[in-house]
């Protein structure tokens, strides 16, 4: 990321500089959202709550804090209890800090000064919680626009923004939240970059975990499966590398990898601007049962396999998820996209078409869960396809995940992620040999 003028986040030595232009750019982006509209009116501000402090049960213990990803994506503020109030019309923002007491300089450090957080923050104005009632009334807004909806993920409803004399306002609670999370659905350019060194360094720690796990260290499954993701100022990853936990494959582990890897970088190939996640998830169902028959657990059609649901026997998870601000980022199933009530799509947690600046876990995964199977076995639907000796063979092998981080681009995918991945890869680092290997590259 280049070098902007103005303020940053930076945590020191070599990590990255953010520029808090990106969240500028946020707020003008809602806003020029929100102006197209027709539902907005003139006079229109958005009012929104970051989080609170929270301590451990009863105790005076405190909670490691996170902002609220809505508020950090306006804001990007990191300090607890406050609130942010952005004009629709001209895009100014006023940020709103606690008050604190004389003691908190005693116990905590020096008080800032509202000029600080103005400075620190780059927004237009800074004035204390205690005074939003007032600030507000001086703005004459026709309305205030809070954030509530649900998170289709979660299913949980996001926290509306409410202080002492919110009652004298008008107030509009339902045109914010579509607006906002289609929003943070598509990444600036800022957002790329501060994703692209959330995966490095990921990467990096992923790269040594291989090099250090040795048996009987903490896994003593067959494989060693790592799903972990760094964040760096709200901004995450979210990779999974399995690996075998001696350093050397054997052949059903290599076969069952390999079957996986065919298919996350089959997903990636055909990955681009206008494809349906669904089909997607179907392309990794399809090679995952072809790669079955080829290894002997099942023989028959693969398309009436594939009509009987069998995929979601050896993958009972969606393919990916958006990732940004959170994990499972919003926007998966927005109004008018709707949820696949099949086995195995219905665990998608998009179901969208890809569009450019989206970014999206690719996780294809071939388990062999006994309740799954004992339940396809009971069922001749399913039962008819399976070679219970070969089967047999891998009941308590667990099973394999790859899981990469990728951005949609015009015309087709970045690759985020850059771990080992091919056997001769992993083998190499799990040995300490520092063997260069060249992350997969589809269409860009």
């Amino acid at each position: 990321m280049a070098v902007a003028a103005g303020p940053s986040f930076w945590l020191g030595n070599e990590t990255l500089k953010v520029p808090l232009a990106l969240f500028a750019l946020n707020r003008q982006r809602l806003c020029e959202r929100l102006r197209a509209s027709p539902a907005v009116q003139a006079r229109s501000v958005v009012l929104l709550q970051g989080g609170e402090e929270t301590q451990r049960y009863c105790t005076d213990t405190g909670v490691l804090f996170r902002q609220e990803s809505f508020f950090h994506w306006a804001f990007g503020v990191t300090e607890p209890n406050c609130y942010g109030a952005i004009d629709v019309d001209t895009g100014k923002s006023i940020l709103f800090v606690p008050r604190l007491p004389a003691s908190h300089a005693t116990w905590m450090g020096k008080i800032h000064s509202k000029e600080h957080f103005k400075e620190k923050y780059a927004v237009d104005d800074v004035q204390y919680t205690d005074e939003i009632a007032s600030v507000l009334t001086s703005q004459s807004p026709s309305v205030l626009l809070t954030l509530r909806g649900v998170n289709t993920d979660s299913g949980s409803i996001c926290r509306e923004a409410s202080f002492e004399g919110i009652s004298k306002f008008n107030v509009n609670n339902t045109i914010l939240h579509p607006e906002i999370v289609e929003c943070r659905v598509f990444k600036t350019d800022m957002e790329l970059e501060v994703l692209r060194y959330t995966n490095r360094v990921s990467s990096e720690a992923h790269r040594e975990v291989m090099k250090a796990v040795k048996v009987g260290m903490k896994e003593y499954e067959m494989e060693s499966l790592f799903d972990m993701g760094g964040e760096y100022y709200c901004f995450s990853s979210d990779i999974t590398c399995s690996f075998p936990a001696n350093g050397k494959f054997t052949a059903d582990q290599k076969a069952i990898y390999e079957a996986v890897l065919r298919s996350c970088r089959a997903v990636m190939s055909a990955m681009k601007p206008g494809v349906w996640w669904p089909d997607m998830h179907r392309l990794a169902d399809r090679i995952h049962l072809e790669e079955l028959v080829r290894i002997g657990v099942l023989s028959g059609s693969i398309d009436t396999m594939l009509q009987a649901h069998l995929g979601a026997v050896f993958m009972p998870h969606g393919l990916g998820h958006f990732l940004g601000i959170d994990v499972h980022d919003v926007g998966g199933y927005p109004e008018g996209v709707e949820r696949i009530d099949e086995p195995g799509l219905r665990s998608l947690r998009t179901a969208r078409r890809l569009e450019p600046g989206m970014v999206l876990t690719v996780e294809p995964g071939i388990y062999f869960i006994d309740h799954l199977l004992d339940e396809a076995l009971a069922d001749p639907a399913r039962a008819c396809f399976f070679n219970r000796d070969v089967l047999q063979r891998f009941r308590g092998f667990g099973g394999v995940r790859i899981e990469e981080d990728v951005v949609v681009t015009n015309s087709g995918m970045e690759l985020l992620t850059c771990v080992p991945r091919t056997v001769e890869e992993i083998e190499a680092c799990m040995a300490g040999r520092d063997k260069a290997f060249t992350p997969f590259s589809g269409p860009q």
